[in-house]
């Protein structure tokens, strides 16, 4: 049921990769919102716009960070996306492996196939 070795050959959990993974992409696109807010809002005081509200800034930094952080943050979005697409591959296998046993079959086990013992 665990393995030895997760998928880059470190003795963590696969789970965990996968929780790194979608953090650092996340972490990545917040960080990007909070530094075009910064700029926005730095932009419109130095145009001497000194009532500007930070929400304005906030919320126009999500709608250009929208797009912008598909764009340059790709490889980690298709890492954090390959993650969970192996996660949910090993999932589904243990399940179906999960229900063949409850329902008294034989399951194919990592080890190699096995029979069933007929008496």
């Amino acid at each position: 049921m665990s393995e030895g070795a997760g998928e880059d050959g470190t003795g963590d959990r696969p789970g965990s990769r996968v929780v790194v993974d979608v953090l650092l992409y996340t972490a990545a696109r917040l960080l990007l919102v909070v530094v075009l807010s910064g700029a926005i809002y730095g932009v419109a005081r130095l145009l001497g716009v000194t009532d500007f509200p930070i929400v304005i800034a906030v919320l126009f930094a999500l709608i250009i960070a929208m797009p912008l952080g598909i764009w340059l943050f790709g490889p980690l979005r298709r890492r954090a996306t390959a993650a969970l697409a192996i996660a949910g591959e090993r999932r589904r296998r243990e399940r179906e492996q999960l229900q063949a046993r409850l329902r008294g079959e034989a399951v194919a086990d990592d080890a190699g196939p096995q029979k069933p013992e007929e008496r």
